[in-house]
C-alpha cells in the first residue's frame, strides 16, 4: 500500500490509501492510514469515511501518544475500534521473553488501552450526568442512557474476539476464536466455553478435563493460564525449533502435518531461520484470514453503523427561522432518515462526503472505462501547465446510487438550505462527475456505478472542492459536519524560488499543493513572502519535496523555520481580581494624547486566568462563528444539538458559555477564599463578563477589551468613548442596560454634537486595539491572555480655538482625527504592557522519548541543549526501554530528532505533539538592581542577553525590526603577526 518513493525510502505510511477486498460474501473496504503525529490530518480523513478502526498497537514498545490520538478520533467519529497487536514475534526472538512473561506484557498492553477508551466513556459518562441535572428524566429519553450499557465491561476483550496478536512482516495472526475451534475436539468442551476461558485467570485441569478458576487451584499450584498453554507455547515451540541450532525439528513436521500445510521443500530447507518460520506460521494462520474475519465478526455493516453514525454526521439542527419553507424541511430529514439507513436504492437521494482530494499522475490513470472502451485523460481540466496531476475526489458514498458523468450538487460545510439558493450561491456549486474509480491501492479501477457504503475516487471535482465538501443530488440536505483534526500546522517556513523570473510556477505549484494535501496552510506574510504551514519536520520536507518535483517543478529557497511566538505580562493570572482593585483606583495607567490635543487616551492592562485564556484561544473557531456571523450566521438560526432541545449542549453559545464560568469558578475556588470573599469575586466577574466590548486581535483571540466605567462630567467638559459590550451580548444573550449605561447615556443627551462625534470613534478604538492585540511591543507577535480598559475623552473644540481655521488647520497638519485616535490607542496599549514587565510566550511540544538504558546519557545530554523540561522516565515492564515524558519548546524542536538518533546510535525514538502555550519566565529587559544582582552581575554591561531576549531580537531581526547590539564587540587596535619596530 506504501507505494510511494518516499514512503518506501523512510519505511513509514505518509498518504491515506484504500484498497476493495473481497472476502467470502463480504465486500471490504480497507484504508490505510499512517501513524506518525505529522500526517495525523490522514486518520481523520481516513476516519470519517469508515466505519470501524483496527488500531495496532506494538507489542514490545506498548501504547504511545499516537495510540491515544488514533483512539480519540475513533471515539470522536463513533468507529467500532478493534485492537492488533503486532510484532509477536520480536517478543520471541529479540527480548527472549518466555511464554508468561509475554502474556504478562500482551494483558498489560490490553488493561492500558482499555483506560484510554474508558476515559473517553468517563467523558461521556459525565456530559450525559449534566444533562440529566439540567433536564428531568422524562424529557431525556432512553437515549441518554446507553453509557451505562457501554460502561459495564471493556472494550477490548480477546474472548469477545475483537483483538487480534499478529506478526505483520511475517505474515501470521490469529483471534483466540481459531484455537478455541481447534482445541474444542480435543478437549471435549464446546468452541464458545473454551474462547471465553483461553484469556484471563482460566486454567486446565488434565485429571478432571476441568476449567477452572485461580481459587480452585491450590497455593502451590504451578498451572499456567490456558492462553499461555494452549496459545502462546505452540507458538514459541515452532519458532523455537526454526531459529535454535538444537531446536526440535520434529515440530516442525508435526504443524504441517497436523493442519495439512503445503510448504515447499525448499522453503523448509532454506539456511535463513527467518524464512523457515515465515513458511510455516503464514500458511498455518494465515494473517489475511484473521485480519478479515475479525472485521466481519466485530464490526458492524454501512446499514447498522450509519444508524449509530448519524448524531456524527449530520447533527441534529433546531431552526429558528419562521421564513424557512417546510417542503425544504420536509425533504432534508427524509435525506437525513436515507443516510441513517444507508438506503442504497435508486431511487433515494445519493449523498456522499468526500473527505479530502489528492494528486496523481496523469499517466496513472486507466486508459480504459467500465466496459474496455478508450478513455480521453486530457480534457481541457487542469488549465495550462497543470495537465501532469489530476486531482481526484476521496468519497464515501452514504446513500442512493452514484454515476459517472452524472451532475450532482457540492455543498460546502457553511451552506445552508433553509436560506436559499440566492443566498448561499458562493456555497453551492454543480458539477459533473467525469468518472468512478475503486481503488485499489496504487492502482485505478474504473465502475460505471457505485452504491451507498463504497468508498470511491471521483475524477471531475478538480474546480470545485479544495479540500472537503459535502456531495448531494437535492440542494435540500443539510452538509456533513466538519472534521476534526488533533493537532495544527505550527511549523512554518517562507519560500521563494531560485530563479526570480519561476515565481509564476511556485504559486501555481502551492495552489495545488494545498488541494493535495488535507492538512498544509498556504498563505502570504504582510512582508509579501509565500509561507508554507505544516505539521511537522517530516511532514514540511515532504511538502517541499513535492513542490520540488510534482507541482512547481522549480528548484526553491527554503527559509529557517519561522516560529510563532506571543507576548504577555509577568504574573499567572491568579492576581487578576487583586489588578481590578487598581484599575477601579485609576492608577497605573498610561495616558497619551492625540497630536491636535483633542482627545486624551488612557490604557489600563491585567493580566487573565491561564484556564481563561486557554479556553478563548482554543474556541476562536466557535468565537467567530457567534461574534462575526461567518458561517452565514449560522448560530444565531440553526442550533446544533446532539440530544434532546431542553439539554444543557442545545447550543454551542450555552456551552461555550458554561465552560467559561468553569473556567471563573475553578479560578476562584484556586484562590482559597472566604464564603464572602468567593461571593463578591463572583459578583466582580460576573459584571466583568457584561462589559466585554471585544476580543482581540481578529476579534476572536484570547485578549478582552472592556468597556470602560461611566464617570461624571469632567470639569473640561469632555465626552468619553464608551463602546458598547457587542461580544457580551451575543455570547451571554445579556439584553439588559446596566445603571451605567442608563446615567451615561443621560448625561450626554445634553451635547448631542459631541457625542455624535464621540459615538463615530469607537470603532477608531476598536481598530486601535486590534492593532496593538495582533502586534505586541516586543517583536511584534500578538498578545496572550490580556485584558485591557481604554478610556478616550473627547473635548470639545472650544477648549482649543473658536475659530474655525485654526481647527480645520490642525486636522490638515495632523492627518485625519479617526486615524490619529486609532494609533494613539495602539501605542498606549503597547506602552501599557511594556510598563507591566512584559514576558515571551512560546508554543511546547509535548515529547515522548524511548532510549535503551545503554544510551540514556546521551539523550538527557540532547534534551538538557535544547531546554527541555522532563516530567516523567519509568522503566517498560518486561525491557531495557526507558520511556521518558517531556515538554521541548518548539524553537528548539528543529532538528532534534536527527540529532537524538545521531546522538544514541539510532536506539532513541521520539514523538512529537503540540502541548500548549508557556510563558517564559526571564525578562527580556533584565537590569541587576538589588545588591546580589549587582554584586554577580556588575552595573550589567557585561550581562549576556538571555533566552528571552535571543529570541526576542532574532523575530526583530526576521521581521527587519530595529534591533538593539553591538557591532563592535571588542574595540581593540588590529595586530599582526610579526612586531617590526
Amino acid at each position: 500500500m506504501d507505494y510511494l518513493d518516499e514512503e518506501q525510502r523512510r519505511a513509514i505510511t505518509m498518504k491515506s490509501s484504500s484498497i476493495a477486498l473481497q472476502y467470502k460474501d463480504h465486500s471490504i473496504n480497507l484504508i490505510d492510514s499512517p501513524g506518525h503525529m505529522d500526517f495525523c490530518s490522514e486518520v481523520s480523513t481516513a476516519a470519517r469515511l469508515s466505519d470501524g478502526a483496527l488500531v495496532l498497537v506494538d507489542a514490545v514498545e506498548g501504547v504511545h501518544i499516537q495510540t491515544h490520538a488514533v483512539l480519540r478520533q475513533a471515539w470522536i467519529e463513533k468507529l467500532t475500534p478493534c485492537l492488533v497487536l503486532n510484532k509477536i514475534d520480536r517478543l520471541i526472538t529479540e527480548l527472549k521473553m518466555t511464554p508468561m512473561e509475554a502474556y504478562t506484557r500482551l494483558q498489560r498492553i490490553v488493561h492500558e488501552v482499555n483506560g484510554i477508551m474508558s476515559a473517553y466513556q468517563s467523558e461521556k459518562y459525565l456530559s450525559d450526568v449534566d444533562s440529566l441535572i439540567a433536564g428531568t428524566v422524562s424529557e431525556m429519553g432512553d437515549e441518554s442512557f446507553e453509557f451505562m450499557e457501554d460502561d459495564e465491561e471493556d472494550t477490548f476483550q480477546p474472548q469477545k474476539g475483537n483483538v487480534a496478536f499478529v506478526c505483520a512482516l511475517d505474515g501470521w495472526g490469529f483471534c483466540i476464536k481459531e484455537f478455541a475451534e481447534f482445541y474444542a475436539s480435543k478437549l471435549g468442551a464446546s468452541a464458545g466455553a473454551l474462547q471465553k476461558a483461553l484469556w484471563g485467570p482460566r486454567y486446565f485441569n488434565p485429571k478432571t478435563k476441568m476449567i477452572m478458576g485461580k481459587k480452585a487451584l491450590g497455593s502451590g499450584s504451578k498451572a499456567k493460564p490456558m492462553f499461555v498453554q494452549f496459545v502462546l507455547e505452540p507458538l514459541w515451540q515452532v519458532y523455537q525449533a526454526a531459529y535454535e541450532p538444537d531446536g526440535d525439528k520434529a515440530v516442525l513436521g508435526k504443524v504441517i502435518k497436523t493442519f495439512h500445510l503445503t510448504v515447499p521443500p525448499r522453503e523448509l530447507e532454506n539456511k535463513d531461520k527467518k524464512i523457515v518460520a515465515q513458511a510455516i506460521m503464514s500458511r498455518w494462520l494465515p494473517l489475511s484470514e484473521a485480519i478479515l474475519s475479525m472485521v466481519v465478526r466485530c464490526m458492524p455493516d454501512p446499514v447498522a453503523a450509519q444508524a449509530v453514525r448519524i448524531t456524527r454526521l449530520l447533527p441534529k439542527r433546531v431552526v429558528l427561522d419562521s421564513e424557512a419553507r417546510s417542503d425544504v424541511l420536509e425533504e432534508a430529514e427524509n435525506v437525513k432518515k436515507s443516510v441513517q439507513a444507508c438506503d442504497a436504492s435508486a431511487e433515494s437521494p445519493c449523498v456522499a462526503f468526500v473527505s479530502k482530494m489528492f494528486a496523481v499522475p496523469m499517466k496513472m490513470l486507466p486508459h480504459k472505462g467500465p466496459n474496455g472502451e478508450p478513455v480521453n485523460n486530457y480534457p481541457d481540466e487542469g488549465g495550462v501547465g497543470e495537465s501532469d496531476e489530476c486531482f481526484l475526489a476521496f468519497a464515501r458514498i452514504f446513500s442512493g446510487v452514484l454515476h459517472a458523468g452524472q451532475k450532482i450538487n457540492v455543498l460546502s460545510a457553511l451552506y445552508d438550505p433553509c436560506k436559499g439558493e440566492e443566498a448561499m450561491q458562493k456555497h453551492l456549486q454543480e458539477a459533473e462527475m467525469h468518472s468512478l474509480y475503486l481503488m485499489m491501492g496504487q492502482g485505478l479501477k474504473p465502475v460505471a456505478y457505485a452504491r451507498a457504503g463504497n468508498v470511491v475516487a471521483i475524477r471531475g471535482l478538480g474546480h470545485h472542492i479544495l479540500k472537503s465538501a459535502t456531495l448531494s443530488t437535492t440542494r435540500n440536505c443539510w452538509p456533513f459536519s466538519s472534521m476534526v483534526f488533533q493537532v495544527a500546522p505550527t511549523l512554518r517556513v517562507a519560500i521563494e524560488p531560485t530563479i526570480p523570473t519561476d515565481m509564476a510556477a511556485l504559486t501555481r505549484g502551492l495552489r495545488l499543493l494545498n488541494r493535495a494535501d488535507p492538512f498544509v496552510e498556504v498563505s502570504v506574510s504582510a512582508t509579501g513572502e509565500q509561507v508554507l504551514a505544516a505539521a511537522g519536520e517530516v511532514h514540511l520536507e515532504r511538502c517541499i519535496k513535492d513542490l520540488q518535483e510534482r507541482f512547481a517543478k522549480v528548484s526553491l529557497n527554503v527559509s529557517k523555520p519561522l516560529v510563532s511566538y506571543k507576548e504577555t505580562i509577568e504574573g499567572d493570572g491568579s492576581s487578576f481580581l487583586d489588578s481590578l482593585k487598581v484599575l477601579t483606583g485609576g492608577l497605573d495607567c498610561v495616558e497619551k494624547t492625540t497630536p491636535n490635543g483633542r482627545c486624551v487616551v488612557r490604557v489600563q492592562v491585567v493580566k487573565l486566568p491561564p484556564a481563561l485564556t486557554k479556553l478563548l484561544d482554543e474556541n476562536s473557531d466557535l468565537l467567530g462563528e457567534i461574534l462575526e456571523g461567518r458561517p452565514a450566521q449560522r448560530n444565531d438560526k440553526l442550533l446544533a444539538t446532539r440530544q434532546q432541545e431542553n439539554s444543557v449542549d442545545d447550543s454551542p453559545i450555552e456551552a461555550l458559555k458554561k465552560r467559561i464560568m468553569d473556567a471563573i469558578e475553578g479560578d476562584i475556588a484556586s484562590a482559597g477564599l472566604d464564603k464572602d470573599k468567593t461571593d463578591k469575586c463572583r459578583s466582580v466577574w460576573l459584571q466583568l463578563l457584561r462589559r466585554i466590548w471585544a476580543l482581540g486581535p481578529r476579534y476572536v483571540g484570547p485578549n478582552i477589551l472592556l468597556v470602560p466605567d461611566a464617570k461624571e462630567e469632567n470639569g473640561d467638559h469632555s465626552v468619553l468613548i464608551r463602546g458598547s459590550p457587542h461580544v457580551s451580548q451575543r455570547l451571554f444573550m445579556d439584553e439588559k442596560t446596566s445603571d451605567e449605561d442608563v446615567a451615561f447615556k443621560e448625561s450626554i443627551e445634553t451635547s448631542n454634537s459631541l457625542f455624535m462625534e464621540a459615538e463615530s470613534l469607537k470603532s477608531s478604538v476598536l481598530s486601535g486595539f486590534q492593532l496593538a492585540a495582533g502586534a505586541g511591543p516586543l517583536c511584534d507577535e500578538p498578545m496572550w491572555g490580556l485584558a485591557f480598559i481604554v478610556e478616550a475623552n473627547v473635548l470639545p473644540l472650544e477648549n482649543h480655538s473658536s475659530e474655525s481655521d485654526v481647527s480645520a488647520q490642525l486636522a490638515d497638519q495632523y492627518g485625519i482625527f479617526t486615524g490619529q485616535i486609532m494609533t494613539v490607542v495602539k501605542e498606549a496599549c503597547r506602552t501599557a504592557v511594556l510598563q507591566k514587565q512584559p514576558r515571551l510566550v512560546e508554543a511546547m511540544y509535548f515529547c515522548e522519548l524511548n532510549t535503551p538504558t545503554e544510551q540514556l546519557g546521551s539523550m538527557y545530554g540532547v534534551l538538557n541543549k535544547r531546554r527541555a523540561r522532563v516530567l516523567k522516565e519509568e522503566m517498560q515492564e518486561g525491557s531495557s526501554l526507558f520511556t521518558v515524558h517531556a515538554y521541548v519548546p518548539v524553537t528548539e524542536s528543529l532538528g532534534f530528532a536527527q540529532e537524538l538518533r545521531e546522538k544514541t546510535s539510532g536506539a532513541a525514538s521520539a514523538l512529537l505533539v503540540l502541548s500548549h502555550w508557556e510563558e517564559l519566565p526571564e525578562d527580556p529587559f533584565f537590569v541587576p538592581k538589588t545588591e546580589e544582582e549587582l554584586e554577580e552581575f556588575g552595573d550589567g554591561s557585561s550581562v549576556l542577553h538571555n533566552t528571552a531576549r535571543k529570541l526576542i531580537d532574532a523575530v526583530r531581526r526576521r521581521k527587519g525590526l530595529p534591533v538593539e547590539e553591538k557591532v563592535v564587540q571588542h574595540a581593540t587596535k588590529q595586530r599582526t603577526r610579526s612586531r617590526k619596530v
